[in-house]
């Protein structure tokens, strides 16, 4: 008797033990009813930077339009900080995971994350290399680039010494940007030097002056973005040296820049439209449609008219 109460016993508390093991309310997928409103997280690379505040503000929109909530986290261009982030969101009960990805490797932990239970995951400008992905809204970077390129041949010629700052090594845009800019640079331009400034304004200017320094016959810069290409040109102009600046964003200061012909030009993107664009794909996912896994904005070549 006493060893069948023991093997009662026993079950009783392995059967309990399973049922501990089931995951926290907050790691279920969420099941909203008609009326109730949809809760968005919004994970932002940086908010130092003008192009991802219009990021932000196109999401903010959008879901002001729909009635949805929004939940936005700033990595301030720290990986570990944002992988924290997003598991953050996803204890809040987010229904839809919105990524700017700071970098595209590491942000893919939290992507699985996500994944594990439920929640769908839009990424927005910079794509992650693991985890599932209902859609990837972006400009065509890779198209951009070479617009750069083709843009400082038919300013400068072919064959003549140029610099590119890169961006934030690891980001999908900072590859693509530049899988562009040298599909044309490396047959028709001479790329004499290279180096990360991380998209940001400040580096922009210290990296530009130490290529200048070392690279006297340099005609012309792209940069992976306008922080970086504002920055090279005020290290430029404090040089008094001759050379064209070419940005990627379309940026409000930049713009202005080209305007008033100090930057040559600048691929501009439509950020606000991607954030839209981002919005209206989570929807249609937790509504059940089938959303393209590849969702492009416009770009445009702005230079002094």
């Amino acid at each position: 008797m006493k060893k069948v109460l023991i093997v009662i016993l026993t079950l009783s508390v392995f059967l309990l033990g399973a049922c501990s093991m089931e995951p926290p309310s907050w790691a279920k997928p969420s099941k909203k009813g008609e009326g109730e409103k949809i809760k968005i997280g919004l994970s932002v690379s940086t908010l130092n930077n003008p192009f991802f505040v219009s990021l932000k503000n196109g999401v903010v929109k959008e879901a002001k339009k729909q009635g949805a909530e929004v939940v936005v986290v700033d990595a301030q261009n720290d990986s570990a900080k944002q992988v924290n982030d997003v598991e953050d969101l996803l204890q809040q009960g987010v229904d839809a995971l919105l990524i700017n990805p700071t970098d595209s490797a590491a942000i893919s932990t939290a992507v699985q994350s996500a994944n594990s239970i439920g929640v769908p995951v839009v990424t927005l400008d910079r794509s992650t290399e693991k985890g599932d992905v209902a859609s990837f809204v972006a400009s065509d970077n890779v198209k951009g680039g070479q617009m750069a390129a083709d843009y400082i041949v038919e300013q400068i010629g072919e064959g003549a010494k140029v610099a590119e700052l890169e961006g934030v090594p690891g980001a999908s845009a900072t590859r693509e940007r530049g899988k562009g800019f040298h599909n044309i640079a490396d047959k028709k331009l001479d790329v004499t030097a290279k180096q990360t400034a991380n998209f940001d304004r400040t580096k922009g200017l210290n990296v530009m002056e130490n290529l200048l320094q070392g690279n006297p016959d340099i005609k012309a810069v792209f940069a992976h973005n306008d922080e970086m290409a504002l920055g090279a040109l005020e290290a430029i102009n404090s040089s008094g040296r001759d050379v064209i600046v070419v940005g990627f964003d379309g940026n409000e200061d930049a713009v202005k820049a080209v305007e008033a012909g100090k930057l040559a030009a600048t691929v501009a993107q439509q950020p606000e439209l991607i954030g839209k664009l981002a919005v209206e794909a989570a929807s249609d996912v937790l509504a059940g449609k089938k959303v393209e896994k590849k969702i492009s904005a416009p770009l445009k070549l702005m230079v002094k008219e």
